[in-house]
């Protein structure tokens, strides 16, 4: 699954980013106001100011690159896949977050001992507008990585 330009974070984390830099500085000792805090995250993305990313933005819904019925590619527990997407819903738990369940083409071994399977070809995984899980295995990788 593949997109030209990233697209940006919905308004109100730009902002929660904006909060977060200017809390950061002002630690280390560089204080420096709300507004200019929102400057510097406008030019994080390429925009010349504040209300020209703000425009670009707007108040548009949250985006979902994931439709029903798509096919996707990647990772689970750290074995390739591609699938199709069954269903999709947004989790009103934070931004950009979805529950996905997907159909595998092949059946994913989920075991990595020799002498033992377990195979799943349909997977229900909560992701983040990146693709990722939360969750990680041991080794400090998401459950689930979709590929862009």
């Amino acid at each position: 699954m593949t997109h030209g330009k990233p697209t940006l974070p919905a308004l109100d984390a730009l902002k929660d980013q904006a909060r977060r830099l200017r809390s950061r500085l002002a630690a280390e000792g560089e204080a420096i106001s709300h507004s200019r805090s929102l400057e510097l995250v406008a030019a994080q993305y390429g925009y010349r100011d504040w209300n020209t990313l703000h425009a670009a933005v707007g108040n548009r819904p949250p985006f979902n690159p994931w439709m029903l019925g798509s096919r996707v590619k990647g990772h689970y527990l750290g074995q390739a896949f591609e699938a199709e997407i069954l269903s999709v819903h947004a989790i009103s738990a934070g931004p950009g977050r979805y529950r996905l369940t997907f159909k595998f083409d092949e059946p994913v071994d989920v075991v990595t001992f020799e002498s033992f399977s377990a195979f799943r070809q349909r997977v229900t995984a909560t992701i983040d507008e990146t693709g990722r899980t939360v969750e990680k295995t041991s080794d400090g990788r998401p459950h689930l990585e979709l590929e862009w």
